[in-house]
Parts: C-alpha cells; sequence; structure tokens
C-alpha cells in the first residue's frame, strides 16, 4: 500500500516537472525584453556597441544603407542610441514601429493605460486581442516581432516628479507624444535638466504639430508656453475627436526627426514648428522665437532647478482623459437616479442637450431638445426662441403660473454645468422663471449607471 502511494506521489511530482519544463521552453522562445513589465524605474546597463554591421543587418537595413546621408556609421548611430517614447497612443506607437524598424539601439516605451477598444482607430500597434493589457507592454510585444534585434524595454507607470530625471537620463532622446499640458511641462523641465534633446509632438482632429526642444540651441518649451493655459481651454482627443491617421502621420514625422538626430544628422526641426492640416492636405512651418534668457528652466538664471507638482502648476490633472469640472453647487445638480425617477414619473420638464450636433447624431436620448453651448453662449435668437416655444408648450401642461424645470445634459457633465451658468444669466425672458439644473455625469453616467446599452464613445 505504501508502494503504490510513493509511485503516486512521485508521478504527480514528474507531472509538475514536466509543466514546469514546459512553461520554462514557452519564457526562453519568448524575447528577453518583453519579459519584463517595469512598474518602477530601475538602472539600466549601458547598450553594447558594435564594431560593425552583421551580414545580416546589412541585408535588413540595405535599403537605408544605401542613403548618403545615414550609411555603415549612421546605422551604427542608430544601434548605440536610446530613445525613451512617452506615450504609447496615436504618436507613440507609428513612432515606435518605425524606430524599431530602422534599427534603433533601445526603446523605453513609457505610459500607464490599458488598451481599450476605442483606442484601436489610431493606436495601431495594439489588436483586439490587447483590450485590457497594459500599452506599454502591448507595443513592446509589437515592436519585438517587427525586429527582435531591438531592446525593449516596457514602463508601465505614470511618470512623476519622483521617477522622471532618473529615467530620462537614462535616454539619449526623449519624445514625447503625452496627450495633457502637466505631462509636458514636466518632460520638458526633466530633459532640460538632464541635458536631452525633446522631440514633440501632437495632434487633435484634423491637425498636427511637430518641433524640436532643447536642442542645437534653441528653445525648451517653457520658454514658448511660460505659463499653463486656462484648464478649461485645453481640449483633447477625448473631448474633441481625432482622425486615426493624423497622430499616425506627426508620429512618423516624430520618427523621422529622432533618427536624423540618433544617426548624427541635423534636425530640420530646430527653433521651427511643422504644422499640419489634414484637411486641406497641407503642411506650413513657422520659424519659433529663440531660446530665452529669461527662461524659467533654461535660462541664465532659473528658477526651475528641480522637478515641480506639475498637475499643481498646471492645475489639471496629468491624463488625457475628460477631466471633471465641478462650476456649480450641490442644489445645481441632480444625479442620473434622480432624473430616470423624474422621467418614469412622467413629470413634466425640458431636457436640453448641449453636445455639437455630431455627437447627438451619435446618440441621445428621446425628447431631448438639441441646442449646443456654443449657440447658448452667443445667444443666438432662433435657438433661444426655440427654448422659449418648447419651455412654454410645457407649461400649458401645468396648472397655475408653475414653469417646467430645464435639465441640462451633454457627454460627461462639463458642458452642461456651462450651459446652466449661461441660462442663469440670461434675463428679459421667460427663462428668468424657470429652475435649471445640471445632470451630473451626463450621458456616460446615463451608460454606467441606468442604461448599459447606451451607447458610449
Amino acid at each position: 500500500m505504501e508502494v503504490c502511494s510513493l509511485k503516486a506521489q512521485l508521478e504527480e511530482k514528474e507531472q509538475e516537472i514536466a509543466a514546469l519544463k514546459n512553461k520554462l521552453s514557452q519564457l526562453e522562445k519568448r524575447p528577453p525584453s518583453v519579459l519584463l513589465l517595469h512598474d518602477k524605474v530601475s538602472l539600466l546597463p549601458p547598450l553594447t556597441s558594435r564594431p560593425a554591421l552583421s551580414n545580416e543587418d546589412i541585408m535588413r537595413y540595405s535599403r537605408q544603407l544605401l542613403l548618403p546621408s545615414l550609411g555603415v556609421q549612421g546605422q551604427l548611430n542608430l544601434s548605440k542610441t536610446s530613445v525613451l517614447i512617452v506615450g504609447c497612443g496615436g504618436l507613440g506607437c507609428p513612432l515606435a514601429q518605425y524606430l524599431a524598424a530602422a534599427g534603433i539601439g533601445r526603446l523605453g516605451l513609457l505610459d500607464y493605460d490599458e488598451v481599450e477598444l476605442s483606442n484601436l482607430h489610431r493606436q495601431v500597434l495594439h489588436g483586439e486581442e490587447n483590450q485590457g493589457q497594459a500599452k506599454a507592454l502591448s507595443a513592446a510585444g509589437a515592436v519585438t516581432r517587427l525586429n527582435s534585434t531591438v531592446e525593449c524595454v516596457p514602463y508601465h507607470l505614470q511618470l512623476s516628479p519622483e521617477n522622471a530625471l532618473q529615467l530620462i537620463q537614462q535616454y539619449d532622446i526623449v519624445a514625447d507624444c503625452s496627450d495633457n499640458v502637466p505631462t509636458r511641462y514636466l518632460v520638458n523641465d526633466a530633459c532640460v535638466l538632464g541635458g536631452k534633446p525633446l522631440v514633440s509632438a501632437s495632434a487633435l482632429r484634423m491637425e498636427g504639430q511637430l518641433t524640436v526642444y532643447n536642442y542645437g540651441g534653441g528653445p525648451c518649451y517653457r520658454c514658448l508656453y511660460p505659463a499653463p493655459p486656462p484648464p478649461q481651454t485645453v481640449t483633447n482627443c477625448s473631448d474633441g475627436g481625432v482622425l486615426g491617421v493624423v497622430p499616425g502621420i506627426m508620429g512618423c514625422f516624430q520618427a523621422l526627426e529622432v533618427l536624423k538626430i540618433a544617426s548624427g544628422q541635423v534636425s530640420s526641426c530646430v527653433q521651427q514648428l511643422l504644422m499640419f492640416d489634414a484637411q486641406d492636405a497641407r503642411f506650413r512651418s513657422i520659424r519659433l522665437r529663440p531660446k530665452q534668457a529669461g527662461c524659467a528652466v533654461c535660462g541664465q538664471n532659473p528658477s526651475v532647478t528641480r522637478l515641480l507638482d506639475y498637475e499643481a502648476f498646471c492645475g489639471s490633472a496629468a491624463t488625457d482623459k475628460c477631466c471633471r469640472l465641478n462650476l456649480l453647487s450641490k442644489d445645481q445638480r441632480i444625479t442620473v437616479q434622480d432624473y430616470k425617477s423624474i422621467m418614469d414619473n412622467a413629470r413634466p420638464h425640458l431636457l436640453l442637450d448641449v453636445r455639437p450636433l455630431v455627437e447627438v447624431d451619435i446618440c441621445h436620448l428621446p425628447f431631448s431638445l438639441n441646442i449646443p453651448l456654443s449657440s447658448l453662449e452667443e445667444r443666438r435668437s432662433e435657438h433661444l426662441q426655440l427654448l422659449q416655444e418648447r419651455i412654454s408648450q410645457l407649461k400649458g401642461q401645468l396648472a397655475g403660473d408653475c414653469w417646467p424645470p430645464v435639465y441640462v445634459i451633454c457627454k460627461q457633465g462639463n458642458d452642461s454645468q456651462k450651459a446652466v451658468q449661461v441660462l442663469e444669466k440670461m434675463s428679459g425672458s421667460e427663462l428668468d422663471s424657470i429652475s435649471v439644473k445640471d445632470i451630473c455625469g451626463g450621458l456616460m453616467a446615463w451608460a454606467n449607471r441606468i442604461d448599459p446599452t447606451f451607447p458610449q464613445y
């Protein structure tokens, strides 16, 4: 009986060992650079310098080796250059793809976010199967499949004043592919303090921009923008939208300038701002003002000698997600649950949707009246008359001199608050007598908490 038991235990252990050997074999087949997803900054070993190109290198890069402006020495320069990409989204994906294809030595891929379905129309390194995966890891996997000789270091972390300088100092060139103002200031200041060139691009709607900062005696980002813009004036892709090919084009231009710098050529965007109008398929270049002696970070007597709290400096969060405004008091707002109760009880009221028509065409609640916020702010007479007519019609359903309440809705609950403020300031009309309230969280809160079948965008 004891012998049978021991044989059974032995067989069980042998199966465990076989499973472990199989797992080890699978891991060894994967590229070493993708095995470790960094959630903190650690010191990297220096890149190994290649004395010459291998036959495989010559075949792989043969078409660019033929360029007199690149040649063998330029290719060797690429192989010993490290580039940190901040943001693995619409800009970072094509940038990483072309840098890897060209044979850059090391790519740091930094992004705190995870792949979502709404990313896929522009963030071309990620696929449907990567949803829920860290963007940095997804991008590293795609890059390594393209060129396994490139070392990829994926960082799944938020760039911060505590880690930015230590991270950036380990790379030769930094590419800013972020989509928020605090990160742009943070990356700029870290590059100036670390003495690194910064290739920066942005894309929104049908437009793109690119320039190179802190390079060749040119200005830094703070030289041009010493103070951040008011948070409520900043629009990102989540708010304003973007055609996927536009960040793709700008990411390719970023790759072009990075490759010029890395190979030993001179960037074309020193003290130049390249602007792209996708609607008219036009490029134009604007000469920027030179490096400023009074700049707070790169000037003669800098006041910024260490990294700051950039969210406090900019008054906004370091994220490309829609920010949440709080412009109204609690009694000026209702929850989506409260509004659902009003609908269910069929209480006479007006639901005012203040989104642009292009968003209303995507989805809307029934019986809502669409008047864009811009029309209210401009006090367009035809829209105000329409609003007053609808309120008067509803008033006929109420007894006495009661006026129907107006509930204002938008996508996230930001523009609706602005609309409430605009309506409350109006005078000399029936609007003086009505109660106007904002619906907190807007239509996305409605989709999350009331109706899961309602479209989200």
